[in-house]
C-alpha cells in the first residue's frame, strides 16, 4: 500500500478497515509524542517521569477548536514552550491525517469531502462555544450537533462503502479481493500439461492390428 497516499492525500477511496487503522496509528503516534514530551522535561529536570499515559482515540484534535477561541489564549500560568511546540506539530499532523483519511472514506460512501464540515467542524465548534449561546437555543443546537456527529461516525466508521466503481474511483474492497485472487497458485497453462509424444513412439508404418485378434 502507498502510505503517502493513504495518510496524506485526498483523492481516491478507502474502506472502513483503513480508517479504523488510521485512528489506531494516530492514537499510537499521540502516545509517542507524549512520551517524548515527558522525556524532554525529565532531562531538563522540570518534572519526574509519570507512568500514566492517556491515549485519545479522537485524532488528538480537541485543541483545534480552542485555537479559534480567544478565551483559551488567556493562560493563567507561563507557557510551556516545549509542550506547545510538540502539541502544535502533533495537532497539525493529526488534523491532516484525519482529513485525508476521512475524505477518502466519504468518497467510498460516494459523498463529497465537503461533508466533513457538517460531520466534524460544526459539532466541534458547537462543543467549544456552546456556553456562549442563550439557554433557549442550547437544546436545538445541542440536538443538531449530536445528530451530525453521530451521523458522521456511522457514515465513516460503520456503514460499508458503495459497491463497484463510483465517481471517486474503484471499489477498494474489489482491489483487495483481486490481489488475493491473483496471489495463489499460478494460472494453469494448457500447453504445459500436454505431453507431446515424439513420432518414434508411434507404431511403424505398415503395422496394423488384425481384426478379430
Amino acid at each position: 500500500m502507498d502510505w503517502t497516499w493513504y495518510l496524506f492525500r485526498f483523492d481516491g477511496r478507502i474502506n472502513r478497515a483503513l480508517i479504523w487503522q488510521a485512528l489506531l496509528i494516530v492514537a499510537l503516534a499521540a502516545g509517542l509524542l507524549e512520551l517524548i514530551n515527558q522525556a524532554i522535561h525529565v532531562l531538563n529536570g522540570q518534572r519526574s517521569f509519570t507512568t500514566g499515559l492517556t491515549v485519545n482515540f479522537d485524532f488528538g484534535l480537541d485543541d483545534l477548536f480552542k485555537a479559534v477561541d480567544p478565551r483559551a489564549h488567556h493562560l493563567p500560568r507561563p507557557v510551556d514552550a516545549t509542550n506547545l511546540i510538540i502539541r502544535g506539530i502533533g495537532n497539525a499532523l493529526f488534523l491532516w491525517i484525519y482529513l485525508a483519511t476521512a475524505i477518502k472514506r466519504l468518497h467510498d460512501r460516494d459523498r463529497s469531502g465537503w461533508w466533513i464540515v457538517l460531520f466534524f467542524f460544526v459539532p466541534g465548534l458547537y462543543s467549544q462555544f456552546s456556553d456562549l449561546l442563550p439557554r433557549s437555543l442550547t437544546p436545538p443546537f445541542s440536538l443538531t450537533a449530536s445528530i451530525l456527529w453521530l451521523w458522521g461516525v456511522v457514515e465513516m466508521f460503520i456503514v460499508p462503502g458503495t459497491s463497484g466503481h463510483n465517481r471517486f474511483g474503484p471499489d477498494p474492497l474489489l482491489d483487495v479481493e483481486d490481489s488475493a485472487a491473483a496471489s495463489p497458485a499460478k494460472s494453469w497453462e494448457q500447453s504445459r500439461e500436454i505431453e507431446f509424444v515424439p513420432p518414434t513412439a508411434s507404431p511403424p508404418g505398415g503395422m496394423h492390428v488384425k481384426r478379430g485378434a
